[in-house]
């Protein structure tokens, strides 16, 4: 039998060691990979979701930014036309008494200022009365003969009921719950209204900016 020489073994040994060596990397290698992998994708998928929440938040706030800057364009003071001392709502111009009287005194001061006793039209309007009154009752100009007759506001027009009117007085005054009724010799204070003088359109729509007081 021929004996291998040094050199042989050596370079087999040196081969076998290699593959040992090359086999070990790749085995380090897939474990690192199989350890690594699942927190790469992760933190991909976090950068990609959080990249996509900001850029949701952008546009939404955009578009909030666009309407709040059309908002303010439409709104235009429309209570210039209101005289001293009244508060403008809309197309109306409001007072607000700080005395007390029955209600035939009452629309008898309002129509001395060429104004009558509030008619509200909306739902918006009567929401403005109520928050604007504080916590005193006001008469309003809703009347009727007696409780067996049907309400009437001071044009002589007939109330349309949209509104309860609880009690069975003769004349309609506003307080926090509501509308109420009592006779019309008790004192109150009272809301008058009549259309405010200049008043700006867009449109077919009336622009208003909120309540607002003219000293």
């Amino acid at each position: 039998m021929t004996e291998a020489s040094p050199k042989v073994l050596q370079t087999d040994l040196i081969s076998r060691d290699g593959m040992e060596d090359a086999e070990s990397g790749k085995t380090l290698q897939r474990k690192c990979a199989a350890i690594i992998a699942p927190v790469t994708l992760a933190k991909i998928y976090c950068c990609f979701s959080l990249i996509a929440v900001l850029t949701a938040s952008v546009i939404v706030l955009s578009i909030l930014l666009a309407v709040g800057q059309a908002i303010s364009v439409l709104e235009v003071p429309v209570s210039v036309g209101c005289p001293k001392q009244w508060i403008g709502f809309g197309s109306k111009c409001f007072y607000f008494s700080e005395d007390a009287r029955n209600w035939t005194f009452s629309q008898a001061f309002c129509v001395s200022l060429e104004a009558d006793l509030v008619q509200f039209e909306t739902l918006e309007e009567l929401n403005f009365l109520k928050r604007y009154k504080g916590p005193s009752d006001h008469w309003i100009g809703l009347s009727r003969e007696s409780s067996y007759h049907i309400w009437k506001w001071t044009d002589d027009s007939e109330y349309n009921a949209s509104y309860v009117i609880k009690g069975v007085g003769e004349c309609a005054y506003l307080n926090d719950n509501g509308i109420s009724s009592a006779r019309t010799y008790t004192d109150r204070k009272w809301i008058c209204s009549k259309p405010n003088d200049i008043y700006s359109f867009v449109g077919d729509l009336t622009v208003y900016n909120g309540p607002q007081a003219w000293s």
